[in-house]
C-alpha cells in the first residue's frame, strides 16, 4: 500500500536536467547560440537560467543513462516565432521543422541541440 501524505501536492518543476556528451559543447550551444545565462558550473554540470526554471546540463546523467534522447521536447516561449527563427538561423541553428501554425494563432518551429535533444519555439507568428 502506498504511504499516505495528506496535503502533499507537487506543483512546481524547479529544474530540468538533460544528459549531454560534451559539457563545453552543450554550454556553448545553450549560452552562446540560444542566449541562456549560466548561473553556475561545477565539474560535469552546468546550470542555466531558463526563466523560472533551471536547465541543468549533466555529463554524468548521459553516462549513466541507456539512451540520451527520449520522447521529450523543451519548448521555448517566444514573442515572435519568425523573429526567433531568423535570429537562431543566423547563429547556425538548423531547423528540422520550419515555422508553421500549430494552434491558431500560435506558431512553432523545431530544432535540436548538439546532443539531439528536441527543442522548439512557440508563440505568435510575429511580435506584436
Amino acid at each position: 500500500t502506498p504511504v499516505e501524505a495528506p496535503g502533499l501536492k507537487l506543483s512546481k518543476i524547479g529544474l530540468i536536467m538533460l544528459g549531454v556528451g560534451d559539457l563545453a559543447r552543450a554550454v556553448a550551444f545553450y549560452r552562446d547560440t540560444l542566449g541562456l545565462p549560466v548561473a553556475q558550473q561545477i565539474p560535469g554540470f552546468a546550470f542555466l537560467n531558463a526563466g523560472g526554471v533551471t536547465l541543468a546540463l549533466s555529463e554524468p546523467l548521459a553516462k549513466n543513462s541507456p539512451s540520451r534522447v527520449g520522447a521529450t521536447e523543451l519548448v521555448f516561449s517566444v514573442e515572435g516565432v519568425r523573429e526567433a527563427y531568423e535570429a537562431l538561423r543566423a547563429r547556425g541553428v538548423v531547423f528540422s521543422i520550419e515555422p508553421r501554425v500549430v494552434n491558431p494563432p500560435m506558431w512553432a518551429a523545431s530544432f535540436a541541440d548538439p546532443d539531439g535533444h528536441r527543442l522548439s519555439l512557440f508563440g505568435p507568428e510575429r511580435k506584436a
